[in-house]
């Protein structure tokens, strides 16, 4: 195989981003604090939240926020959670690890998303609407679920609507950016998305309550995090529950089960680096996306490639096997590889094609024709913002080198 020459995600740590690295290690912190606070503080005014809380993955941002609603709204295990079939599997792995029972309709075969004709078809023949507990669509790819209508649904069945915004930092949906507009909205900094950190994430939300819970669940539910606990200097004004122990220490005593989903400075760090230019690398991910798909346009037939949308944040440029017949997924692939242009399949469905959740094959076997024909002839390549056009024209001259062969 040649060597890969186009990847699919990239990341310069360049002097500005070694410059917050040796920032950090001068101060000597390492565990979170005044770079996660900050982090925290200008990711929410870059989305538009009132809250912000960093977890130390996107994983861990959806298993948090989820807790969190359970303890905030006093529920139990055995909740449902309508979501897509079709995504990276930490959405339904952090519902299942809270107790609940993802559940899924099909999604839109040009965006990849749940509708909200399906959400609506669903929810109104289902025989225990009061069973769910939440409706968490994903922003897959960068393309945005339609959140003005699933909200209004949400609304009519009594069921709140969060988003699972992962890959979709810098979206704009009608009302505001992709992770403003639901319940929480669920971030990951993973090295090859958009915004990048190596491993962050961070939930988003304008609820003060669910907000504080998260702060307590990440930390092992430890009493309180503020920087009054934090660094030991005195009574937390907060508390007022133990102030006839002497020896009273907020930080080791633990009100809830949590988890340790904690982040580091150095992400925090890198993850500022990423936001003074995060418009920049929106734009240059946007300028790609539209150089490929106007110059792949003669394949169209063969290839489905994705809508283009200034809207659209985009973390790869995704294409589906329109033909296979004429090609198939695994032998585009390996042509592409084997030309240097790295590629990833789109995501298996993950009731019918993922082994994790190979009981429910049964239950969802054809119920889901767009998600299982995705899970099988969708894949992705890059158009991540370090690209250059040569790079991008050798990634068309790579397509019709494949492609060409088959007219």
């Amino acid at each position: 195989m040649t060597e890969l020459r186009v990847r699919v995600g990239d990341f310069h740590l360049g002097p500005r981003e070694k410059e917050a690295i040796y920032e950090v290690l001068d101060k000597g912190r390492l565990s979170e604090g005044p770079k996660v606070r900050e982090f925290e503080r200008q990711w929410a005014a870059y989305i538009g939240t009132r809250h912000c809380v960093a977890t130390s993955s996107g994983t861990g941002a959806l298993i948090t926020a989820l807790a969190a609603i359970k303890h905030a709204k006093g529920l139990g295990a055995g909740r449902k959670v309508l979501t897509t079939p079709l995504t990276y599997i930490a959405t339904s792995s952090a519902i299942s690890a809270v107790g609940w029972e993802p559940v899924y309709v099909d999604v839109d075969p040009r965006t990849f998303v749940i509708t909200p004709e399906n959400v609506e078809a669903h929810l109104s023949g289902a025989p225990d609407p009061e069973r769910y507990a939440l409706i968490l669509p994903v922003h897959l790819m960068g393309y945005a679920a339609d959140m003005g209508r699933l909200l209004e649904i949400g609304r009519r069945y009594g069921i709140p609507v969060a988003e699972d915004s992962a890959q979709a930092h810098g979206t704009l949906l009608e009302g505001g950016k992709a992770g403003s507009l639901g319940y929480f909205g669920a971030f990951s900094f993973y090295i090859a998305h958009n915004i990048q950190a190596g491993e962050m994430g961070a939930i988003t939300t304008n609820d003060a309550e669910l907000a504080r819970l998260a702060r307590k669940l990440k930390a092992q539910g430890r009493a309180c995090d503020c920087p009054v606990c934090v660094r030991a200097e005195g009574r937390c004004p907060r508390l007022n529950g133990h102030q006839g122990d002497d020896d009273y220490d907020p930080r080791f005593t633990h009100e809830l089960i949590g988890y340790n989903f904690k982040t580091m400075e150095f992400q925090a760090a890198l993850g500022l680096t990423q936001l003074e230019r995060a418009d920049w690398i929106v734009a240059q991910r946007q300028r790609n996306a539209r150089y490929l798909t106007e110059r792949l346009a003669a394949y169209a037939e063969i290839l489905q490639l994705p809508p283009y949308s200034e809207a659209v944040s985009y973390l790869a440029y995704p294409l589906v096997i329109r033909r296979p017949e004429l090609i198939s997924r695994k032998r585009l692939r390996r042509e592409l590889e084997r030309l240097g242009i790295e590629t990833r399949p789109l995501f298996g469905c993950i009731p019918t094609q993922q082994p994790a959740y190979g009981h429910l094959k049964a239950e969802y076997e054809g119920r889901l024709p767009n998600a299982d024909y995705l899970g099988r002839h969708a894949f992705y390549v890059g158009c991540h913002q370090y690209l250059q056009e040569a790079d991008l024209a050798y990634m068309v001259e790579a397509f019709g080198r494949i492609l060409g062969r088959l007219g």
